[in-house]
């Protein structure tokens, strides 16, 4: 096996569901990213994805549960501790490593990360960012949870998906807070303003997330929703 197999295959037997290598380049042409200089020790970056449980996501209804809470920071946890244990792999091997928690806030006022998990798994062939801007795996559909590791070491790069949302509209549908606009895009936003009136998807989180038991900025319903990710 190559580098990047062997890479890949690392991941998988630390619980990693799906992987992809993107190439940082567009991401050093004016993408956002916090703080600016972030990515110039890096060239790679490695988008880990861990499968949601499909009876927990099914029992979601008009907003998230208590089950959907308590998983949503376990598998978080489980992609921080992959990687972690990634970094370090990529570091024995005598290469720069930076692993971005899965769910870690840079800039509160905006909510955003370091890097857009989202974006690198697009990059990385993960799956296509859909009209809710989750990214649709075909394996999952957007029934997963990423985090990345940025790196120097040399790998092979994945290619992006063909977006296969098409017509379909039914996250838009679904959303509670009438957030999704219902606009496709070949391959991605601009800005998630093109996709989403974010500010009602902002303001429903906080809602959801004082609710008892729930305490975090999750909804979940446009997960459930998506044909993707449902059983055949």
């Amino acid at each position: 096996m190559n580098q990047t197999l062997k890479l890949k295959a690392f991941c998988k037997t630390c619980g990693a569901d799906l992987v992809g290598i993107a190439d940082l380049s567009p991401f050093k042409d004016g993408w956002p990213v916090i703080p600016r200089d972030i990515l110039s020790p890096y060239t790679n970056a490695v988008s880990i994805a861990v499968r949601l449980d499909n009876s927990i996501i099914s029992g979601i209804k008009d907003g998230p549960t208590i089950e959907y809470a308590e998983h949503y920071r376990t598998v978080n946890a489980l992609l921080d501790n992959i990687t972690a244990e990634l970094a370090k792999w990529v570091v024995e091997k005598g290469f720069a490593s930076f692993a971005v928690p899965a769910s870690h806030i840079a800039d509160e006022n905006n909510l955003l990360g370091n890097i857009s998990h989202k974006a690198v798994a697009r990059m990385a062939g993960v799956g296509w960012q859909g009209k809710s801007l989750l990214i649709v795996s075909p394996e999952y559909g957007p029934r997963i949870r990423l985090a990345t590791v940025l790196t120097d070491m040399p790998l092979i790069t994945d290619q992006p998906l063909k977006n296969r949302c098409g017509a379909c509209a039914e996250c838009s549908k679904a959303c509670p807070a009438s957030a999704i606009k219902n606009v496709s895009t070949d391959g991605r936003y601009e800005s998630r303003d093109d996709a989403l009136h974010f500010s009602r998807c902002a303001e429903k989180t906080m809602q959801f997330k004082a609710m008892p038991g729930i305490g975090v900025r999750i909804c979940g319903v446009c997960v459930k929703i998506c044909p993707f990710g449902k059983k055949k």
